[in-house]
């Protein structure tokens, strides 16, 4: 389980990419949200934990739950 802060989301396109504490920032999709987030309300800057799966254009971020 890695941890870090909602960076950006883009709503109209249902991803975003959050800022994690590794250094490394990771792309995610609003289907990889836990049921504790709400797609529509997220905002910059929230705490978030969440696993990371490889996928064809990298890792990205699933399970993203509030921290």
């Amino acid at each position: 389980m890695a941890t870090g802060t909602i960076k950006k989301v883009v709503s109209d396109r249902g991803f975003g990419f959050i800022a994690a504490e590794d250094a490394k920032e990771y792309f995610f999709h609003r289907d990889g949200l836990d049921s504790s987030l709400n797609f529509d309300r997220l905002i910059g800057g929230e705490r978030v934990e969440f696993d990371v799966e490889a996928s064809p254009k990298g890792p990205r971020a699933t399970k993203v739950r509030a921290a």
